[in-house]
C-alpha cells in the first residue's frame, strides 16, 4: 500500500485515463475497536464499484473485464492488518494502486476518466510530512516522516555509504596519523555531497527538514553545504544505522516543539487578518474564497469535517445519506486552496475557538 505522495506522483495520478478510471474509497479502522467492520465494508464497496461499471453502457465488455482484474489484484494487495483512517483504490484499464491514509475518507465510488485524487492531497497536508537526514562520517540515512512515523526513504540517491576500503585505523593510530573522524577531508567530502544530494530532493518534494547526528557531525555538515541553515539539528548519534522507531523517538520532542510554535504563528496571523479584514470563517465563505483564489492562509482543525449539499449559492448542513450530500467538502476546500497557492496548516482542535473548525487569511 502506498503511503507517501509526492509531486510528481500526484501529476501521474491526475493525468487523464481511458474511461472507467474507478476510485474507491471507504473508511478503515486502525487496531482495535471498529477494524473487524473493516472487511465487510471493503467488499461491499468494491462489489457497488464492480454494479457501477457492469451497468455503464459507456464501458465496453473489454474494458470492464480489464479494471474487474485490477480491482482483484488491488484487493490483494490490501493490509487492513496494517490500516490507517482511510483506504482509497484506484483502478484502470492496465493499471491499479493501493493508498493508506492517516485520515478519514468517504465511502464513495467514482466512474471517471481521472482518479479522485482530492482525499490524498488532504491526508497529505494533514499529515504534515517532513524528511530527516541521519548523519553520520560513513553513512547518511533519508527518512520520511508524516503521521506520527517515520520510514526510510530510498530517494535522492540515498542512503549514502561512504567507501573507506584504504581506511587502516590501526595503522594509523601506531603511526600516529589518525585523524579525528569530523576533521578527515574524506568526511568532509562526503558529507557535502549528502548536503548536495539533499538540497536537491527537497527542490523537489519540498517539506520541513529534520538533521540529526553527533555534535561534531552537525558542525561538519553545517560547514559543508546549506541545508542546515533552514533544517531543525537534533543532537541525537547512531541513527544513521538505526531503525525507524529509534529515529521516531529521538526527534519527536524537536517535532512537538516545532508543531506548537506553528500553531502559535497560524492563531496570531488569524489575529491579526482580523484587524486588516483579511480574515474569513465558516465553510460557506472559505468555500467561495477558495474558489476565487482568494486565501493566501487556510488553517483547519485536525479532527474537523462537515457534510453539506451545495445549493449553487450556499453550503447548506446535511446528512450523509442525503442526496447530493459532499461529506469530503473540507478536503474540497484544502484541495481548492493549494492548487491556488494557499498556505494550509492543520491544527489541534480548539484552537480556532468559536471559528467552526476552519478560518482563512485573505489575500484580497
Amino acid at each position: 500500500m502506498e503511503h507517501a505522495l509526492s509531486p510528481a506522483t500526484l501529476a501521474e495520478l491526475r493525468r487523464p485515463r481511458p474511461y472507467p478510471a474507478v476510485s474507491v474509497l471507504t473508511p478503515t479502522h486502525r487496531r482495535g475497536s471498529g477494524s473487524d467492520q473493516d472487511p465487510v465494508r471493503l467488499r461491499n464497496v468494491v462489489a457497488e464499484a464492480r454494479k457501477r461499471l457492469e451497468a455503464d453502457p459507456a464501458v465496453t465488455r473489454e474494458r470492464r473485464a480489464d479494471v474487474d482484474a485490477q480491482l482483484d489484484r488491488a484487493l490483494a494487495e490490501v493490509d487492513l492488518a496494517h490500516a490507517e483512517d482511510g483506504l482509497v483504490i484506484f483502478a484502470a484499464p492496465g493499471e491499479h494502486q493501493v493508498w493508506s491514509l492517516a485520515r478519514s475518507v468517504p465511502e464513495r465510488v467514482v466512474l471517471a476518466d481521472t482518479f479522485l485524487t482530492r482525499n490524498l492531497v488532504a491526508a497529505q497536508a494533514a499529515e504534515r510530512p517532513f524528511w530527516v537526514l541521519s548523519v553520520s562520517a560513513d553513512r547518511v540515512t533519508l527518512w520520511s516522516g508524516g503521521g506520527g512515523r517515520v520510514e526510510e526513504a530510498h530517494a535522492g540517491g540515498f542512503p549514502l555509504i561512504r567507501n573507506r576500503e584504504n581506511f587502516d585505523a590501526e595503522r594509523q593510530m601506531r603511526i600516529g596519523d589518525l585523524p579525528s573522524t569530523f576533521r578527515d577531508e574524506g568526511t568532509r567530502q562526503f558529507l557535502r555531497e549528502a548536503d548536495i544530494a539533499m538540497a536537491s530532493l527537497l527542490r523537489d518534494q519540498p517539506r520541513p527538514l529534520y538533521v540529526t547526528g553527533e555534535r561534531a557531525a552537525l558542525s561538519l555538515m553545517d560547514e559543508a553545504g546549506s541545508v542546515t541553515k533552514h533544517a531543525v539539528l537534533v543532537g541525537h548519534g547512531g541513527l544513521a544505522n538505526s531503525g525507524p522507531e529509534a529515529v521516531w523517538q529521538a526527534i519527536r520532542p524537536a517535532l512537538e516543539a516545532e508543531e506548537s510554535k506553528d500553531t502559535t504563528s497560524v492563531v496570531e496571523e488569524l489575529t491579526s487578518a482580523r484587524g486588516h479584514r483579511t480574515f474569513a470563517a465558516g465553510l460557506d465563505e472559505l468555500w467561495l474564497s477558495a474558489r476565487e483564489g482568494r486565501v493566501r492562509l487556510l488553517a483547519v482543525e485536525e479532527g474537523f469535517r462537515a457534510v453539506v449539499r451545495d445549493d449553487g449559492d450556499h453550503l447548506i448542513p446535511a446528512e450523509p445519506a442525503d442526496l447530493d450530500a459532499r461529506d469530503d467538502i473540507v478536503d474540497e476546500i484544502v484541495e481548492q486552496c493549494l492548487e491556488t497557492g494557499a498556505e494550509v496548516r492543520f491544527v489541534p482542535d480548539g484552537t480556532l475557538g468559536e471559528e467552526d473548525g476552519i478560518a482563512g487569511v485573505l489575500r484580497f
